[in-house]
């Protein structure tokens, strides 16, 4: 039987004809960017029937694919960072990329604080920088096409060392200016060695009415003994088509705290795959979507319970008005030999009007016998007893339900140690109110 091809969309011929024209010209291993760009093109961008995707359909999303973007000049990259806001109130040490290119001269690397290294991910490729063979801690991940675009086209970021306790903030700062359609492909490496701790933080925003595609990944190892609180905000232009991947690995008897907050780009996906890779091990992953108009968020998580004795904790909130559509699919993976798991998952959604759309998709994969993991979701609207209590004692309707969403988001945020932190994420959501109001 003749096998069935998918006729080339638009949007990957433009990839194809991307790779070609600058294959040559990135710097860095040329052969796994070919073997990544070979996997993209053997199944092309993902479509509803590929189960990962059955929710978020990028072959009928990605209509064209916007030109990767140039290297900013100074006088752009600097006009640009000053007319981001997001996260702006809190004081740390800024990691910013413009356009998806590390902004060298905006950053002291010879004066950061004791146990900061950073690398620039572009001088690193060219030189065959040691920690390069960091890169990709998470094997099965190469399998996503979104990860293995960026793998293709990737050509800036940086490569971060974490020693020792570090107690200043980092913020990785993401920012597309562009008044036409650009794309990118940024990738960070995040390196905390054992016993070490660190606050990264990292916001993601582009310049509204353009159709920008930024595709951005971030890698983490945690060693043995670490604390590592992480917390992304996704603040994109209205017409973004925004996709990003927290890749992870953390050692033994180590903390891990992530939190991803999203309020912008019309569509958006985030992948987390992590992995348990030592024993007595903590991590919690938290969600916090906030959707609008017409707006499609994704947020998609696996977690592998890789050595025993390990506890992992996810909780998503989403808030849904208009016509929006929110998706949330998480699994859990147990191997056989990690007994004593303790993992457990919860999707909430929370319609605000007739017209949205929440999909959810939990799941466990276990193969151990001695674990206690268990998994839930739901999708409902507001109490309006409750409602007609707030209302009852002088509060207007967009008032009530106001404070009502706040504290159903408030549960995914309160995690947030920082004080700065939590007030900036606080501010995001009111402003989320205030704009809906």
């Amino acid at each position: 039987m003749a096998e069935i091809k998918l006729m080339k969309t638009p949007a990957e011929t433009g990839l194809a004809q991307a790779y070609e024209t600058v294959k040559t010209t990135l710097p860095g291993d040329a052969q796994s960017r070919a073997q990544a760009f070979e996997l993209f093109t053997k199944n092309g961008l993902p479509h509803r029937r590929v189960e990962e995707f059955k929710y978020t359909d990028l072959r009928a999303l990605m209509r064209e694919a916007a030109p990767f973007a140039g290297t900013p000049s100074a006088d752009e990259a600097k006009a640009a960072l000053q007319d981001t806001k997001a996260l702006s109130g809190v004081k740390a040490i800024q990691v910013p990329f413009v356009n998806g290119h590390f902004v060298r001269d905006a950053v002291d690397l010879g004066g950061l604080p004791e146990g900061v290294e950073i690398v620039p991910l572009a001088e690193a490729l060219a030189s065959g920088h040691e920690w390069l063979a960091k890169l990709s801690p998470v094997s099965w991940a190469n399998q996503n096409p979104v990860y293995q675009l960026n793998t293709t086209f990737m050509a800036d970021g940086v490569m971060l060392r974490i020693s020792g306790e570090v107690d200043t903030l980092i913020h990785l700062r993401f920012v597309t200016a562009s008044a036409s359609a650009v794309a990118t492909a940024t990738r960070v490496l995040v390196l905390v060695e054992d016993g070490a701790s660190v606050t990264l933080l990292e916001s993601h925003e582009s310049t509204d009415g353009a159709n920008h595609q930024p595709n951005d990944v971030v890698e983490m190892i945690a060693g043995d003994r670490t604390n590592v609180r992480h917390v992304r905000l996704n603040a994109e232009g209205d017409k973004a088509l925004a996709l990003s991947t927290l890749a992870l690995k953390v050692g033994a008897e180590a903390e891990f705290f992530s939190l991803n907050v999203v309020a912008g780009a019309a569509t958006s996906r985030h992948q987390v795959f992590g992995v348990l890779n030592g024993e007595n091990t903590k991590v919690r992953i938290n969600g916090t979507t906030m959707l609008k108009g017409g707006q499609h968020a994704d947020s998609t998580l696996v977690v592998e319970h890789a050595a025993p004795h390990c506890e992992s904790r996810e909780l998503f909130k989403t808030v849904i008005d208009g016509e929006a559509t929110g998706v949330f699919q998480g699994k859990i993976i147990v191997p056989h030999h990690a007994q004593k798991t303790d993992g457990r998952m919860m999707s909430a959604a929370l319609l605000l009007s007739d017209g949205g759309t929440m999909n959810n998709k939990p799941e466990l994969e276990i193969f151990a016998d001695d674990v206690q993991c268990a998994h839930g979701a739901t999708c409902g609207q507001l109490d309006e007893d409750l409602m007609f209590y707030l209302m009852a004692r002088g509060l207007p309707k967009k008032e009530a339900e106001s404070l009502m969403v706040q504290a159903f988001l408030g549960e995914a945020i309160e995690f947030v140690d920082n004080q700065d932190v939590h007030d900036a994420l606080v501010n995001v959501l009111e402003g989320w109110l205030r704009a809906r109001a």
